[in-house]
């Protein structure tokens, strides 16, 4: 990172990014499903019931105030011919690939940022005014004739990623802006701090008693004082952002791999939540295989309803067997039952963790040969093989053919898998 005193690298002065983003993209994928739908106020919803909060609202929805997390029954007092409609992750999934493939007829898609937002790198013929436009009518109009015209875009357009994501946000929906070298300044002037990704509540009050309430007294800073202001590298790096800088993706590894689920009213008793708790073990296990790791510790959290959070884990030899993690789940349930006096459980969370790839997990078989009887070793190994024909009935025959203790019509109490902020599911895991 250049010192505060000194820059020498010059941010990029042409159009190197075109960002797109998808506006309300639940809510425009039921609108495109279902006609009946389409110009209504809709809020898109983990469960039926008004104790939730809308995971997405359609423009008309917005009109009114309503946000994505939005309580449902202040919802439908801001607008009382407001429609919830129950989330359909699986689609969300299939339109987000059906929309790279057309993204990927006009301009190579670079990096998938989430379920809704891509980006673009631009080749050295594709940054002129003239050409990035047209490219982004294009990819617009493709997306309106194969995708739906109900699933609507903004697209942005700038020297770096960062101010191209920046620019989807000053006109919506359907909106195309570009932000150049000559406009930049001016139009960053115009947002509010809050406008900007990666500043939140939180860290907008922080910036706040820094003294700092505009764009204007932002801009000004110095590389070395936004680190201060914010407390980390962070804010020094959004000095350059600000700036057409684009900086280098840390790395990540995986650490883990969970589930969770926000119950519904007639699922909280203790022993029907217990059947979500199985079930997120047998999704988090099949995902586990599929990805080819194993995991050397579980752990489980509930959230009491109109209480706290709680919440234990357990270790055990790296493993990617099920029949094991539901033994273990049986462990540290009954241990959360006897903390919580079985009270109603309103969420229900399950994380493996501690992984390891699987090919590194046999390199070092001959060191767990010494401390596992042989009795044991081929009991885990006769399990992981049912483990994987489940997995293999289940993608053939369809979700919960084959559950671990439960039946078919206990595993229909589960909703399915879901879509994070961080991460998309595969296909393959609405089978799992």
């Amino acid at each position: 990172m250049a010192s505060s005193s000194s820059n020498p690298l010059s941010p990029p002065t042409d159009l190197r990014w075109l960002y797109v983003d998808f506006n309300s993209y639940f809510a425009s994928v039921e609108q495109q499903l279902d006609p009946r739908l389409r110009g209504k106020p809709i809020a898109v919803v983990p469960v039926e019931t008004d104790s939730t909060c809308a995971i997405a609202a359609s423009y008309e929805a917005k009109a009114f105030g309503i946000k994505t997390g939005t309580p449902i029954y202040e919802a439908k007092k801001m607008c009382p011919g407001l429609i919830c409609v129950l989330a359909g992750h699986e689609h969300y999934v299939e339109f987000h690939e059906r929309i790279l493939d057309e993204i990927d007829h006009h301009i190579p898609v670079t990096a998938v940022c989430s379920i809704d937002e891509m980006a673009c790198s631009l080749m050295k013929n594709e940054r002129t005014l003239e050409r990035v436009t047209a490219t982004a009518k294009s990819i617009k109009v493709g997306i309106a004739k194969n995708i739906g015209e109900y699933v609507r875009c903004s697209i942005g357009v700038a020297p770096s990623k960062y101010l191209a994501k920046v620019a989807t946000d000053m006109q919506k929906p359907d909106g195309l802006t570009i932000l150049t070298s000559e406009n930049m300044s001016e139009r960053l002037l115009e947002l509010k701090l809050r406008d900007l990704p990666g500043i939140g509540h939180n860290m907008e009050q922080r910036i706040n008693k820094a003294g700092i309430y505009d764009m204007q007294a932002l801009m000004k800073l110095q590389p070395k004082h936004m680190r201060a202001v914010w407390g980390s590298i962070w804010g020094e790096k959004m000095w350059y952002y600000l700036r057409g800088y684009d900086l280098p993706d840390e790395e990540t590894s995986r650490s883990s791999v969970g589930h969770s689920h926000v119950l519904s009213p007639e699922m909280r008793p203790p022993a029907k939540a217990y059947q979500i708790a199985q079930r997120l073990t047998m999704k988090a296990a099949a995902r586990l295989r599929r990805m080819e790791y194993c995991a050397g510790k579980i752990s489980l959290s509930v959230r009491i309803e109109n209480g706290p959070r709680i919440g234990c884990e357990t270790s055990c030899q790296p493993s990617q067997d099920s029949f094991k993690f539901q033994s273990l789940l049986e462990e540290l349930w009954t241990a959360l039952m006897h903390e919580t006096k079985k009270q109603r459980i309103k969420k229900v969370n399950v994380v493996l963790h501690g992984l390891v790839p699987t090919e590194d997990l046999h390199v070092q078989a001959d060191l767990f040969d010494a401390v596992i009887p042989a009795a044991t070793e081929k009991k885990q190994a006769r399990n992981e093989k049912l483990s994987i024909a489940m997995d293999r009935l289940n993608q053939k025959f369809g979700k919960d053919t084959v559950l671990l203790g439960m039946t078919p019509d206990q595993g229909k109490a589960f909703t399915g898998t879901k879509i994070a902020f961080t991460r998309i599911p595969d296909m393959e895991e609405f089978l799992e």
